[in-house]
């Protein structure tokens, strides 16, 4: 090999290597600032409506980022709402996604009725994928305390809070 290929080679090297930096340099990741604000729109929602909740927000490889426990939320909703966050950031779609896809829907039987059965999988709402405004999973929310559908919709109010700060 000549001088010239080896400088051609180490180049070519070097511009691939810049490249993948700059990939993952680009991917976006959820801030404990927004995982606070977020926090504070769930828990605006259920103080209003009388709920008492548990709150967990994780980022996209499914670690906490930031749980909160609301007084005189129910001691055993701490796991649930992290496994909801888990499961959303796990499988990037609501949890009432994977309760259908496990239950069915309109009398119709569940898709993958073992799905509710595997461990870690939380299937019933509660716990929502958080997306920037281009569609990256940054990581997910997890609710419990009131009923399955209420704590989705404290979960949404969170997203809600925050849409300005997931661009």
């Amino acid at each position: 090999m000549n001088f010239r290929s080896i400088a051609i080679a180490a180049g070519m090297t070097v511009a691939l290597a810049s490249t993948n930096a700059m990939a993952l340099d680009s991917e976006k990741a959820l801030s404990l600032d927004v995982a606070k604000a977020m926090a504070d729109g769930c828990e605006a929602m259920a103080k209003e409506k009388g709920w008492k909740m548990n709150i967990a927000i994780v980022d996209s490889g499914a670690d906490l980022v930031l749980f909160r426990r609301m007084d005189g939320a129910f001691l055993g909703s701490v796991q649930i709402s992290q496994l909801k966050a888990q499961t959303s950031a796990n499988f990037p779609f609501p949890t009432s996604a994977v309760a259908e896809i496990a239950y069915g829907k309109d009398g119709q039987p569940g898709r993958v009725p073992g799905i509710a059965q595997v461990p870690g999988v939380a299937a019933f709402a509660g716990g929502l994928p958080i997306m920037t405004a281009d569609k990256q999973h940054v990581g997910a929310i997890g609710v419990s305390g009131a009923r399955a559908e209420e704590d989705e919709q404290c979960a949404q109010a969170g997203i809600d809070a925050v849409s300005d700060m997931l661009n």
